[in-house]
């Protein structure tokens, strides 16, 4: 059996969620745009499922806009925000998620907006002053801040930060997929523009996500077809992961503070274990402090070895990652840890964490990793990977 550190990227489905969205592969399976009864049922579903995020959200429906996932509901937040608005400025920040990146990349170089980057000292942590600055000397912007980061669990103040924003009249999107389930919202009070969720960060299905939206105002959406979500998001919609993401936020929710100790607490174990067993080891960003942290994910560097740690992790079955996911496969080095000034990343581990971990896995994981740099695990395992 593996075990699994590698929550950040994906969690597994939880069985009530799973027991949840069953019924809607097998019997109620009809087209919501449909009239006849399996329609409406499963119109109806939709319907009940936006009302309990907009609940958790504390705001009404017609602001809870559903998408394939974070991405897209990043991608459509950016391009909406800015086109229909006429920005010409966006301000973003060196760690932001690819989905935000590229995005404004993508608008920079076809001429549309001038990007600026946030200013940050040596753990990440950005100047809300430079902030300030830079929206009181220009025109209106759009501004574009994660809450908490996916890779060293970077935790921003996006409170203050919309705060600012809301002060010059700017545009404020929130990169949530990473803390959404992890941390109560309050859209009534937090003066943010966009906010953006993920299931299967908290235990619901792949593949379908949500964009809060402060306006009444429709999207301007970039996907065409028919009239589902309001004309603004075209495409049949997926009633299952619909339904799934509904449930999976609800239990996230309901279990917020039992599951914020829990996994903090297994965090704090992963640390001090690790910081006892291996000499030279170094916690990335802010990932050793609680309260400027996300309490699930922990980013270390190791001392150099002969043998890859992610490596030798996966042979004896503990899955945990380099960084993001999205970036694993493309082999080049991390943009959250360059920022930050590391040269290379090819010894960072990132641990993440779940409610379904336990402490005999976190004292596992942590001794497996210790033993790679005792002398005789190191020549052991040189002999198989030369």
């Amino acid at each position: 059996m593996r075990i699994y550190l590698d929550n950040a990227a994906t969690t597994p489905l939880s069985k009530a969620v799973f027991q949840a969205i069953e019924p809607y592969f097998f019997e109620n399976y009809g087209n919501p745009s449909s009239t006849h009864y399996l329609g409406r049922q499963t119109r109806a579903a939709i319907a009940q499922s936006r009302t309990l995020i907009a609940d958790i959200l504390n705001t009404s429906p017609e602001h809870i806009v559903f998408t394939s996932g974070g991405t897209e509901a990043d991608n459509t937040a950016i391009l909406s925000g800015i086109r229909s608005n006429g920005i010409k400025l966006a301000i973003t920040t060196h760690f932001e998620h690819h989905a935000v990146l590229k995005t404004l990349k993508v608008l920079e170089r076809n001429g549309e907006i001038r990007l600026v980057y946030l200013k940050h000292d040596e753990k990440g942590n950005l100047s809300i002053s430079h902030l300030d600055q830079l929206l009181a000397a220009n025109e209106r912007a759009f501004v574009s801040v994660m809450h908490g980061n996916n890779e060293i669990g970077n935790l921003n103040a996006i409170d203050e930060i919309a705060n600012v924003c809301s002060h010059y009249d700017a545009i404020f999107h929130s990169d949530t997929v990473q803390t959404m389930g992890q941390y109560t919202y309050d859209t009534q009070k937090l003066k943010a523009d966009f906010l953006v969720g993920s299931a299967h960060k908290f235990h619901g299905p792949k593949g379908i996500g949500f964009l809060y939206k402060r306006s009444k105002d429709p999207l301007l959406s970039f996907i065409n077809g028919g009239a589902q979500e309001q004309g603004q998001r075209s495409g049949t919609e997926n009633v299952a992961g619909i339904v799934g993401l509904a449930k999976a936020l609800e239990l996230a929710h309901s279990n917020r503070s039992f599951n914020e100790n829990y996994i903090s607490n297994l965090k704090e174990r992963m640390i001090y274990k690790l910081n006892n067993k291996i000499p030279g080891i170094k916690f990335n960003g802010n990932c050793r402090d609680k309260a400027i942290s996300l309490s699930n994910i922990l980013s270390v560097s190791v001392p150099e070895n002969e043998v890859s740690p992610l490596v030798y992790l996966d042979q004896h079955r503990i899955c945990a990652s380099g960084g993001s996911a999205c970036n694993s496969r493309s082999g080049k080095a991390s943009h959250v840890l360059s920022a930050l000034g590391s040269e290379a990343d090819s010894t960072t581990i990132r641990f993440s964490f779940s409610r379904y971990n336990t402490t005999e896995e976190i004292d596992y994981a942590a001794d497996k990793l210790a033993d790679l740099f005792t002398k005789e695990i190191v020549n052991e395992i040189a002999t198989v990977w030369p």
